[in-house]
């Protein structure tokens, strides 16, 4: 068996309108997921990594570890299992409360799916961070949120920024799940052309070829952008050793 590259090229050109859909609605989904996932990653991340404080009161002490339950458990739950079963269970199980669409249900899934794995990520970089920096804020009279949002947050980012972009890598190829709800994802695009067209090897072909163009972009673009996030903290270091 053999591929025709000839007829692959024809199905392209022929298909365009709807590859190119696809791709918009993989890389809306990826980016909203990565985006979206990143910021409950923030929250539940620091929630996790927020230390216990001896002077905290009872009551404060059962909030803490209360949130640390229900954020674990949130983080077992959605790393442990696959994020198509995910989205068909919560699809089918809320849409007759909710009304909402095969496209909405999507949005909402992936970025709650990444957010799972965010925290992980963040909870490692917060608790990367000198503590010092933490017992130097309380000093200077900064709250925990200030400290965390002025101090702990951007370096936390910055340390595990290329870990953060491969999510947005994983997301590129892990929307096609989403299929399975009915979102006109690029896999699901594909598997239309390939069967109106019986050409099952060359569409999928093509598939693979326009993941690794996105993949690949997205991979430039994020390297470019961690050199410049390390060639603005050398010139920081530089500064203050001046």
């Amino acid at each position: 068996m053999s591929i025709d590259f000839g007829r692959a090229y024809e199905i392209f050109i022929e298909n365009w309108s709807l590859f190119s859909y696809g791709i918009q609605n993989t890389l809306l989904f990826a980016i909203v997921g990565t985006v979206v996932g990143l910021i409950l990653g923030l929250i539940t991340g620091a929630l996790r990594a927020i230390p216990e404080d001896p002077m905290d009161s009872f009551p404060v002490k059962i909030l803490k570890k209360l949130a640390r339950w229900i954020v674990g458990f949130y983080v077992w739950f959605f790393r442990g299992t696959p994020m198509m079963v995910q989205a068909l269970f919560f699809f089918y199980l809320l849409r007759p409360i909710l009304g909402w669409t095969g496209f909405s249900a999507g949005l909402i899934i992936i970025s709650v799916n990444t957010g799972a794995y965010m925290a992980e990520i963040i909870r490692g970089g917060i608790q990367s961070i000198d503590a010092g920096q933490s017992e130097a804020a309380k000093s200077l009279g900064m709250t925990t949120f200030q400290t965390m949002v002025s101090i702990i947050f951007p370096q936390a980012i910055k340390n595990t920024f290329p870990t953060i972009g491969n999510q947005l890598i994983v997301n590129i190829k892990d929307s096609c799940m989403l299929n399975a709800i009915q979102v006109t994802e690029l896999y699901f695009q594909s598997s239309s052309v390939a069967g109106s067209n019986m050409k099952f090897a060359e569409v999928y072909f093509l598939e693979m070829v326009m993941y690794l163009a996105l993949t690949t972009i997205a991979t430039l673009i994020l390297n470019a952008v961690e050199r410049k996030i390390n060639k603005t903290k050398t010139v920081t270091i530089k500064e203050n050793c001046a």
